[in-house]
């Protein structure tokens, strides 16, 4: 059976991610975490913090494309300064760069919702593995401490400047 991905179904993820108390929300295509190819809606709110990380796996390049909305992706060098942020916006959206963005491998980046109610879809290699210590930033504030919200309102009005 197919899967619309349609205004219902984006009206229906972000819901679900106003609700969240990550501020975010997944809705994964693919049938379960061990599949080859991940493909996923990633609806997310502007107060909704990703810390900077990378994927070390050489399989595991990601393609963001924004359905609904303006993202703001920033990439860092290893010493954790902006290299590159660009808006990337779905359709015609004002002021973006692009409609979507290829990622490589062993790149140091975040995203950001920009205005509320964002959506993109997102392509990477399976399987899902969470994060080892080599891929997380240790320039960036972890999810969830006293630090994270005034990190992301930094990369926001960094955003604001592109």
């Amino acid at each position: 059976m197919i899967t619309l991905i349609d205004k219902a179904l984006l009206d229906e993820v972000c819901a679900e991610a106003k609700t969240n108390p990550r501020r975010r929300k997944n809705r994964n295509l693919h049938p379960r975490d061990d599949f080859p190819a991940h493909r996923l809606l990633n609806a997310m709110q502007p107060d909704s913090y990703i810390p900077p990380h990378r994927h070390l796996d050489a399989n595991k390049d990601e393609t963001f494309v924004v359905l609904r909305g303006l993202l703001g992706l920033v990439i860092f060098n290893d010493a954790g300064e902006v290299v590159q942020a660009v808006k990337v916006g779905a359709g015609d959206t004002a002021n973006s760069t692009a409609m979507g963005v290829d990622i490589p491998h062993g790149t140091w980046h975040t995203a950001i919702a920009l205005v509320p109610d964002t959506v993109f879809l997102e392509a990477k290699s399976g399987p899902y593995l969470p994060f080892t210590a080599e891929e997380k930033a240790p320039w960036a504030p972890a999810e969830n401490t006293p630090e994270a919200a005034g990190y992301l309102a930094a990369l926001a009005d960094h955003l604001s400047r592109v």
